[in-house]
Protein backbone atom coordinates (compact mmCIF):
# COMPACT_ATOMS: atom_id res chain seq x y z
CA UNK A 1 0.00 0.00 0.00
CA UNK A 2 2.56 2.56 0.91
CA UNK A 3 4.76 1.54 -2.09
CA UNK A 4 1.72 2.41 -4.19
CA UNK A 5 1.37 5.82 -2.37
CA UNK A 6 5.52 6.45 -3.68
CA UNK A 7 4.81 5.75 -6.71
CA UNK A 8 1.47 8.00 -7.50
CA UNK A 9 3.79 10.61 -5.36
CA UNK A 10 6.21 10.89 -8.31
CA UNK A 11 3.82 12.55 -10.39
CA UNK A 12 3.15 15.52 -8.70
CA UNK A 13 5.77 18.44 -8.44
CA UNK A 14 8.59 18.87 -6.32
CA UNK A 15 7.10 22.19 -5.12
CA UNK A 16 4.23 20.63 -4.16
CA UNK A 17 6.15 17.57 -2.46
CA UNK A 18 8.55 20.13 -0.46
CA UNK A 19 5.13 21.44 0.81
CA UNK A 20 3.75 18.23 1.81
CA UNK A 21 6.92 17.68 3.80
CA UNK A 22 7.05 21.25 5.60
CA UNK A 23 3.35 20.52 6.64
CA UNK A 24 4.54 17.78 8.55
CA UNK A 25 7.12 18.66 10.36
CA UNK A 26 5.03 21.51 11.18
CA UNK A 27 1.60 18.94 12.04
CA UNK A 28 3.83 16.84 14.19
CA UNK A 29 5.05 19.31 16.67
CA UNK A 30 1.23 20.54 16.82
CA UNK A 31 -0.31 17.13 17.83
CA UNK A 32 2.73 16.54 20.33
CA UNK A 33 1.01 19.18 21.99
CA UNK A 34 -2.82 19.86 20.58
CA UNK A 35 -4.25 16.41 22.05
CA UNK A 36 -2.93 16.70 25.36
CA UNK A 37 -4.23 20.64 25.66
CA UNK A 38 -7.23 20.11 27.53
CA UNK A 39 -5.55 17.61 29.85
CA UNK A 40 -2.69 20.19 30.31
CA UNK A 41 -5.32 23.14 31.17
CA UNK A 42 -7.51 20.79 34.12
CA UNK A 43 -3.82 19.62 35.30
CA UNK A 44 -2.16 23.07 35.24
CA UNK A 45 -4.78 25.42 36.69
CA UNK A 46 -7.14 22.69 38.39
CA UNK A 47 -10.22 23.75 36.51
CA UNK A 48 -13.05 21.85 35.06
CA UNK A 49 -13.97 20.68 31.14
CA UNK A 50 -16.33 24.58 31.02
CA UNK A 51 -13.14 26.89 31.55
CA UNK A 52 -11.35 24.65 28.94
CA UNK A 53 -14.82 25.11 26.74
CA UNK A 54 -14.34 29.10 27.38
CA UNK A 55 -10.43 29.05 26.41
CA UNK A 56 -10.97 27.00 23.13
CA UNK A 57 -13.36 29.93 22.22
CA UNK A 58 -10.99 32.67 22.83
CA UNK A 59 -8.47 30.66 20.55
CA UNK A 60 -11.63 29.95 17.60
CA UNK A 61 -12.55 33.99 17.81
CA UNK A 62 -8.82 34.60 16.90
CA UNK A 63 -9.12 31.68 14.64
CA UNK A 64 -12.25 33.21 12.91
CA UNK A 65 -10.47 36.82 12.39
CA UNK A 66 -7.05 35.93 11.61
CA UNK A 67 -8.54 33.54 8.92
CA UNK A 68 -10.48 36.59 7.05
CA UNK A 69 -7.44 38.69 7.03
CA UNK A 70 -5.34 35.47 6.00
CA UNK A 71 -7.34 34.87 3.24
CA UNK A 72 -7.49 38.53 1.75
CA UNK A 73 -3.50 38.97 1.92
CA UNK A 74 -3.04 35.72 0.74
CA UNK A 75 -5.25 36.82 -2.39
CA UNK A 76 -3.52 40.14 -2.39
CA UNK A 77 0.22 39.52 -1.67
CA UNK A 78 0.74 36.20 -1.41
CA UNK A 79 0.67 32.82 -0.26
CA UNK A 80 4.41 32.11 0.93
CA UNK A 81 4.71 35.26 3.40
CA UNK A 82 1.13 34.61 4.95
CA UNK A 83 2.64 30.90 5.71
CA UNK A 84 6.04 32.22 7.22
CA UNK A 85 4.24 35.13 9.28
CA UNK A 86 1.77 32.24 10.57
CA UNK A 87 4.71 29.76 11.45
CA UNK A 88 7.33 32.07 13.17
CA UNK A 89 4.30 33.49 15.95
CA UNK A 90 2.78 30.62 16.38
CA UNK A 91 6.28 29.17 17.56
CA UNK A 92 7.23 32.08 19.48
CA UNK A 93 4.20 32.40 21.17
CA UNK A 94 3.95 27.98 21.83
CA UNK A 95 6.93 29.10 24.43
CA UNK A 96 5.09 31.70 26.10
CA UNK A 97 2.07 29.65 26.64
CA UNK A 98 4.17 27.05 28.15
CA UNK A 99 5.26 29.38 30.89
CA UNK A 100 2.31 31.20 31.58
CA UNK A 101 0.97 30.10 34.91
CA UNK A 102 -1.86 32.69 35.15
CA UNK A 103 -4.93 31.62 33.39
CA UNK A 104 -6.21 35.13 32.44
CA UNK A 105 -3.04 35.61 30.63
CA UNK A 106 -3.31 32.16 29.07
CA UNK A 107 -6.74 33.27 28.00
CA UNK A 108 -4.71 36.31 26.24
CA UNK A 109 -1.93 34.67 24.78
CA UNK A 110 -4.81 31.99 23.11
CA UNK A 111 -6.07 34.75 21.83
CA UNK A 112 -3.32 36.47 19.81
CA UNK A 113 -2.18 32.98 18.62
CA UNK A 114 -5.72 31.99 17.03
CA UNK A 115 -5.93 35.67 15.32
CA UNK A 116 -1.57 35.43 13.98
CA UNK A 117 -1.08 32.02 14.20
CA UNK A 118 -4.28 30.98 11.48
CA UNK A 119 -3.50 33.75 9.32
CA UNK A 120 -1.22 31.57 7.05
CA UNK A 121 -4.26 28.44 7.04
CA UNK A 122 -6.18 29.43 3.89
CA UNK A 123 -2.43 30.68 2.47
CA UNK A 124 -1.87 26.46 2.71
CA UNK A 125 -4.57 25.57 1.22
CA UNK A 126 -5.12 27.84 -1.68
CA UNK A 127 -1.09 26.55 -2.13
CA UNK A 128 -1.81 23.33 -2.71
CA UNK A 129 -5.03 24.06 -5.02
CA UNK A 130 -2.40 26.37 -7.30
CA UNK A 131 0.22 23.91 -7.58
CA UNK A 132 -2.14 20.81 -8.61
CA UNK A 133 -4.47 20.46 -11.74
CA UNK A 134 -8.16 19.86 -11.17
CA UNK A 135 -7.75 15.89 -11.49
CA UNK A 136 -4.84 15.87 -9.01
CA UNK A 137 -6.40 17.71 -6.48
CA UNK A 138 -8.27 15.21 -4.06
CA UNK A 139 -5.56 13.16 -4.33
CA UNK A 140 -3.35 16.04 -3.26
CA UNK A 141 -5.28 16.74 -0.35
CA UNK A 142 -5.57 12.95 0.45
CA UNK A 143 -1.72 13.00 0.74
CA UNK A 144 -2.28 16.13 3.02
CA UNK A 145 -4.08 14.27 4.73
CA UNK A 146 -1.17 11.02 4.88
CA UNK A 147 1.46 13.69 6.08
CA UNK A 148 -1.09 14.98 8.62
CA UNK A 149 -1.57 11.34 10.01
CA UNK A 150 1.93 10.77 9.99
CA UNK A 151 2.29 13.45 12.60
CA UNK A 152 -0.82 12.12 14.45
CA UNK A 153 0.64 8.48 14.57
CA UNK A 154 4.40 9.83 15.87
CA UNK A 155 3.13 12.85 17.89
CA UNK A 156 0.48 12.09 20.39
CA UNK A 157 2.81 8.79 21.44
CA UNK A 158 5.79 11.17 21.91
CA UNK A 159 3.39 13.69 23.59
CA UNK A 160 2.31 10.90 25.97
CA UNK A 161 5.62 10.06 26.85
CA UNK A 162 6.80 14.04 27.45
CA UNK A 163 3.64 14.89 29.72
CA UNK A 164 4.74 12.27 32.04
CA UNK A 165 8.57 14.60 31.89
CA UNK A 166 7.07 17.90 31.92
CA UNK A 167 4.31 19.83 29.95
CA UNK A 168 6.92 22.30 28.42
CA UNK A 169 8.36 19.70 26.37
CA UNK A 170 5.14 19.83 24.94
CA UNK A 171 5.45 23.35 23.96
CA UNK A 172 9.27 23.51 22.94
CA UNK A 173 8.43 20.69 20.38
CA UNK A 174 5.68 22.52 18.74
CA UNK A 175 7.48 25.79 18.85
CA UNK A 176 10.87 24.19 16.93
CA UNK A 177 8.74 22.48 14.87
CA UNK A 178 7.16 25.66 13.20
CA UNK A 179 10.49 27.07 13.28
CA UNK A 180 12.21 24.50 11.01
CA UNK A 181 9.03 24.73 8.73
CA UNK A 182 9.53 28.39 8.31
CA UNK A 183 12.89 27.79 7.35
CA UNK A 184 12.35 25.14 4.84
CA UNK A 185 9.20 27.33 3.49
CA UNK A 186 11.40 30.62 2.90
CA UNK A 187 14.22 28.65 1.33
CA UNK A 188 12.64 26.11 -0.85
CA UNK A 189 9.01 26.90 -1.51
CA UNK A 190 8.29 29.28 -4.29
CA UNK A 191 5.27 31.59 -4.90
CA UNK A 192 2.39 30.38 -6.15
CA UNK A 193 -0.14 33.01 -6.90
CA UNK A 194 -1.79 33.01 -9.75
CA UNK A 195 -0.59 35.60 -12.47
CA UNK A 196 -3.33 38.04 -13.07
CA UNK A 197 -4.22 38.42 -16.92
CA UNK A 198 -2.77 41.70 -18.23
CA UNK A 199 -6.05 43.13 -19.44
CA UNK A 200 -7.30 42.83 -15.35
CA UNK A 201 -6.47 45.75 -13.02
CA UNK A 202 -4.59 44.62 -9.97
CA UNK A 203 -7.15 45.09 -6.82
CA UNK A 204 -6.67 46.98 -3.87
CA UNK A 205 -6.46 45.91 -0.59
CA UNK A 206 -9.60 47.20 0.37
CA UNK A 207 -11.28 45.78 -3.05
CA UNK A 208 -9.77 42.31 -2.06
CA UNK A 209 -11.71 42.59 1.42
CA UNK A 210 -15.09 43.88 -0.26
CA UNK A 211 -14.59 40.61 -2.11
CA UNK A 212 -15.46 38.60 0.64
CA UNK A 213 -19.21 40.01 0.12
CA UNK A 214 -19.08 37.40 -3.33
CA UNK A 215 -18.17 34.43 -1.09
CA UNK A 216 -20.70 35.32 1.33
CA UNK A 217 -23.08 35.91 -1.33
CA UNK A 218 -22.91 32.43 -2.67
CA UNK A 219 -25.73 30.73 -1.13
CA UNK A 220 -24.74 27.03 -2.00
CA UNK A 221 -21.52 27.32 -0.60
CA UNK A 222 -22.71 28.84 2.91
CA UNK A 223 -25.16 26.23 2.80
CA UNK A 224 -22.65 23.39 2.40
CA UNK A 225 -20.72 25.20 5.48
CA UNK A 226 -23.69 25.50 7.62
CA UNK A 227 -23.89 21.91 7.29
CA UNK A 228 -20.37 20.97 7.72
CA UNK A 229 -20.09 23.05 10.71
CA UNK A 230 -22.54 20.76 11.96
CA UNK A 231 -20.37 17.74 11.55
CA UNK A 232 -17.61 19.87 12.80
CA UNK A 233 -18.71 20.30 16.10
CA UNK A 234 -19.07 16.73 16.90
CA UNK A 235 -15.69 15.80 14.99
CA UNK A 236 -14.10 18.27 17.26
CA UNK A 237 -14.62 16.58 20.38
CA UNK A 238 -12.31 13.63 19.46
CA UNK A 239 -9.45 15.78 20.31
CA UNK A 240 -11.06 17.91 22.95
CA UNK A 241 -13.66 16.46 25.32
CA UNK A 242 -12.79 12.67 24.55
CA UNK A 243 -9.25 12.94 26.41
CA UNK A 244 -11.23 14.38 29.98
CA UNK A 245 -14.32 12.25 28.97
CA UNK A 246 -12.14 9.01 28.97
CA UNK A 247 -9.74 9.47 31.85
CA UNK A 248 -12.77 10.85 34.23
CA UNK A 249 -15.39 8.79 33.37
CA UNK A 250 -13.38 5.38 32.87
CA UNK A 251 -9.99 6.17 33.95
CA UNK A 252 -8.55 5.78 30.97
CA UNK A 253 -4.94 7.07 31.18
CA UNK A 254 -3.46 9.89 28.49
CA UNK A 255 -1.21 7.31 27.20
CA UNK A 256 -3.69 4.79 26.36
CA UNK A 257 -5.37 8.15 24.80
CA UNK A 258 -2.55 8.99 22.81
CA UNK A 259 -2.43 5.57 21.36
CA UNK A 260 -5.81 5.42 20.40
CA UNK A 261 -5.03 8.51 18.29
CA UNK A 262 -1.85 6.89 16.46
CA UNK A 263 -4.07 4.12 15.77
CA UNK A 264 -6.39 7.05 14.37
CA UNK A 265 -3.97 7.96 12.12
CA UNK A 266 -1.82 5.08 10.97
CA UNK A 267 -5.35 4.14 9.47
CA UNK A 268 -4.78 7.31 7.77
CA UNK A 269 -1.13 6.46 6.89
CA UNK A 270 -2.08 3.20 5.44
CA UNK A 271 -5.48 3.45 3.43
CA UNK A 272 -6.10 7.25 3.11
CA UNK A 273 -4.55 7.67 -0.93
CA UNK A 274 -6.07 3.99 -1.80
CA UNK A 275 -9.82 5.18 -0.58
CA UNK A 276 -9.24 8.70 -2.10
CA UNK A 277 -8.68 7.37 -5.50
CA UNK A 278 -11.19 5.31 -5.28
CA UNK A 279 -14.20 7.58 -4.29
CA UNK A 280 -13.25 10.78 -5.89
CA UNK A 281 -14.94 10.16 -8.92
CA UNK A 282 -18.40 10.00 -7.10
CA UNK A 283 -20.84 12.74 -6.47
CA UNK A 284 -19.22 14.81 -3.66
CA UNK A 285 -22.27 15.60 -1.55
CA UNK A 286 -23.34 12.02 -1.49
CA UNK A 287 -19.78 11.08 -0.62
CA UNK A 288 -19.56 13.09 2.30
CA UNK A 289 -22.94 11.94 3.67
CA UNK A 290 -22.10 8.33 3.81
CA UNK A 291 -18.73 9.44 5.63
CA UNK A 292 -21.09 11.16 7.94
CA UNK A 293 -23.20 8.11 8.97
CA UNK A 294 -19.81 6.61 10.31
CA UNK A 295 -19.39 9.39 12.33
CA UNK A 296 -23.00 8.71 13.74
CA UNK A 297 -22.37 5.07 14.82
CA UNK A 298 -18.50 6.21 15.74
CA UNK A 299 -18.77 8.77 18.45
CA UNK A 300 -23.04 7.53 19.25
CA UNK A 301 -20.74 4.47 20.46
CA UNK A 302 -19.10 6.37 23.08
CA UNK A 303 -21.81 7.31 25.41
CA UNK A 304 -22.75 3.34 25.58
CA UNK A 305 -20.10 1.52 25.61
CA UNK A 306 -16.80 0.88 29.02
CA UNK A 307 -14.30 -1.90 27.90
CA UNK A 308 -11.35 -0.61 26.48
CA UNK A 309 -10.92 -2.64 23.24
CA UNK A 310 -14.35 -0.90 22.32
CA UNK A 311 -13.04 2.36 22.44
CA UNK A 312 -10.81 1.17 19.61
CA UNK A 313 -13.57 -0.36 17.60
CA UNK A 314 -15.55 3.46 18.11
CA UNK A 315 -12.17 5.08 16.39
CA UNK A 316 -11.45 2.62 13.47
CA UNK A 317 -15.35 3.48 12.62
CA UNK A 318 -14.82 7.23 12.94
CA UNK A 319 -11.48 7.13 11.32
CA UNK A 320 -13.05 5.49 8.34
CA UNK A 321 -15.78 8.04 7.77
CA UNK A 322 -12.80 10.74 8.30
CA UNK A 323 -10.71 9.35 5.48
CA UNK A 324 -14.49 9.62 3.47
CA UNK A 325 -15.11 13.26 4.44
CA UNK A 326 -11.95 15.63 4.59
CA UNK A 327 -10.76 15.05 1.05
CA UNK A 328 -13.76 15.38 -0.62
CA UNK A 329 -14.51 18.63 1.30
CA UNK A 330 -11.32 20.11 0.34
CA UNK A 331 -11.80 19.66 -3.00
CA UNK A 332 -15.78 20.47 -3.17
CA UNK A 333 -14.07 24.20 -1.81
CA UNK A 334 -11.69 24.40 -4.75
CA UNK A 335 -14.71 23.67 -7.27
CA UNK A 336 -17.17 26.22 -5.47
CA UNK A 337 -14.03 28.48 -6.00
CA UNK A 338 -13.43 31.35 -8.49
CA UNK A 339 -9.58 30.89 -9.51
CA UNK A 340 -8.87 34.74 -8.01
CA UNK A 341 -10.84 34.42 -5.07
CA UNK A 342 -9.33 30.67 -3.64
CA UNK A 343 -7.37 32.22 -0.50
CA UNK A 344 -10.63 33.62 0.40
CA UNK A 345 -13.21 30.84 -0.27
CA UNK A 346 -10.56 29.02 1.39
CA UNK A 347 -10.79 31.60 4.59
CA UNK A 348 -14.46 31.14 4.73
CA UNK A 349 -14.16 27.64 4.40
CA UNK A 350 -12.13 28.00 7.82
CA UNK A 351 -15.24 29.25 9.90
CA UNK A 352 -16.75 25.76 9.32
CA UNK A 353 -14.31 24.56 11.82
CA UNK A 354 -13.41 27.95 13.67
CA UNK A 355 -17.16 28.72 14.43
CA UNK A 356 -18.04 25.54 16.09
CA UNK A 357 -14.61 26.09 18.10
CA UNK A 358 -16.24 28.99 19.42
CA UNK A 359 -19.16 27.06 21.53
CA UNK A 360 -18.56 23.12 21.13
CA UNK A 361 -16.25 22.48 23.67
CA UNK A 362 -17.80 24.85 25.93
CA UNK A 363 -21.42 23.36 25.30
CA UNK A 364 -19.65 20.48 25.83
CA UNK A 365 -17.82 20.58 28.76
CA UNK A 366 -21.13 22.24 30.31
CA UNK A 367 -22.83 19.02 29.25
CA UNK A 368 -20.00 16.88 31.08
CA UNK A 369 -20.07 19.15 34.34
CA UNK A 370 -24.09 19.80 34.82
CA UNK A 371 -26.09 17.53 32.81
CA UNK A 372 -24.04 14.13 32.37
CA UNK A 373 -20.74 12.99 30.45
CA UNK A 374 -22.95 10.58 28.22
CA UNK A 375 -25.10 12.97 27.26
CA UNK A 376 -22.02 14.48 25.08
CA UNK A 377 -21.78 11.51 22.32
CA UNK A 378 -26.05 10.96 22.45
CA UNK A 379 -25.92 14.52 21.03
CA UNK A 380 -23.36 13.39 18.72
CA UNK A 381 -25.00 10.71 16.99
CA UNK A 382 -27.90 13.03 16.61
CA UNK A 383 -26.13 16.04 14.88
CA UNK A 384 -24.35 13.53 12.79
CA UNK A 385 -26.98 12.03 11.53
CA UNK A 386 -28.19 15.77 10.75
CA UNK A 387 -25.46 16.42 9.22
CA UNK A 388 -25.54 12.76 6.88
CA UNK A 389 -29.50 13.91 5.63
CA UNK A 390 -27.81 18.06 5.04
CA UNK A 391 -25.23 16.84 2.60
CA UNK A 392 -27.28 14.25 0.96
CA UNK A 393 -29.75 17.16 0.56
CA UNK A 394 -27.37 18.86 -0.76
CA UNK A 395 -26.03 16.67 -3.82
CA UNK A 396 -29.46 18.05 -6.04
CA UNK A 397 -28.21 21.17 -5.47
CA UNK A 398 -24.69 21.39 -6.40
CA UNK A 399 -24.72 18.40 -9.14
CA UNK A 400 -25.03 20.83 -11.97
CA UNK A 401 -22.48 23.45 -10.56
CA UNK A 402 -19.90 20.65 -10.06
CA UNK A 403 -20.61 19.32 -13.27
CA UNK A 404 -19.58 22.64 -15.37
CA UNK A 405 -16.51 22.65 -13.11
CA UNK A 406 -15.25 18.89 -14.00
CA UNK A 407 -16.01 19.75 -17.71
CA UNK A 408 -13.84 22.82 -17.43
CA UNK A 409 -11.06 21.06 -15.54
CA UNK A 410 -11.29 18.25 -18.62
CA UNK A 411 -11.10 20.96 -21.04
CA UNK A 412 -7.80 22.28 -19.76
CA UNK A 413 -6.22 18.57 -19.69
CA UNK A 414 -7.21 18.49 -23.20
CA UNK A 415 -5.65 21.61 -24.31
CA UNK A 416 -2.44 20.73 -22.10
Amino acid sequence: MLGKIKIAYKGYPSAFKVLVLASFIDMLGGFVLYPFFALYITERFGVGMTQVGFLFAVFAAGNILGSMIGGVLADKYGRRVMILIGLVVSGIGSIFMGLVDDLNVFYILAGILGLVGDIGGPARQAMVVDLLPGEKQAEGFGIMRIAMNLAVTAGPLLGGFLATQSYMWLFLSDAVSSLITAIIVFFVIPETKPEKPEDKPEESFISTIVGYKEVLKDGVFILFLSVSAIMVLVYMQMNSTLSVFLRDVHGFPPQGFGLLLSMNAAMVVVFQFWITKRISKFAPMKVIAIGALFYVVGFGMYGFISEVYLFFIAMIIITIGEMIVTPIQQTAVAFFAPEDKRGRYMAVFGFHWAIPSLFGVLVAGLIMDNIGPNWVWYIAGILSFISVVGFWSLHGVTKKRFSKEKEIVLGDILEA
